[in-house]
């Protein structure tokens, strides 16, 4: 069903996938948008016994793509890296392709708030103040990937 990777000598691990996607703060969502324009964008996340997770509000774009249609894809990407004397960057890249839904569960949706607060806040006790205060308002969306492929890139 997926296309394997042409450039097949460049392709990261399963673990290093994981790594980048447990590592770095912030990728780009896509869906299939309104008129059947894809929809890219920015979103944090928190990556969780091999799915994706993302917090947002109850009414949107998103949300609108993902009633009409559930399959997506999430890229995300490192700042890369130079070698001494070299001008290009290696970039390190991984896309995600799976099914997107609403976490129901209000429970599971707050833990998985919890987690996305603890990735990003700088101590915990900041982080449980902000799931108190803006948890139960949160929308969490879960992509369960079902196709995962990383890429090692030397830019030149």
């Amino acid at each position: 069903m997926f296309r394997p990777m042409r450039r097949f000598k460049q392709q990261l691990s399963q673990e290093e996938c994981a790594e980048l996607l447990q590592s770095e703060p912030r990728g780009v969502l896509a869906v299939l948008g309104d008129e059947d324009y894809p929809y890219a964008v920015p979103l944090d996340f928190v990556y969780h016994e091999g799915s994706l997770y993302f917090h947002g509000a109850g009414e949107g774009h998103k949300l609108d793509a993902l009633r009409r249609h559930d399959k997506a894809s999430f890229c995300v990407m490192d700042q890369g890296r130079r070698e001494k004397g070299d001008w290009a960057l290696y970039i390190r890249s991984v896309i995600a392709f799976g099914r997107l839904r609403v976490v129901q569960d209000p429970d599971r949706a707050m833990d998985l708030v919890r987690l996305l607060a603890l990735k990003y806040y700088p101590t915990a006790q900041e982080a449980e103040q902000e799931v108190q205060k803006d948890g139960p308002r949160a929308t969490i969306l879960e992509l369960k990937i079902e196709h995962l492929t990383g890429k090692l890139v030397h830019e030149k």
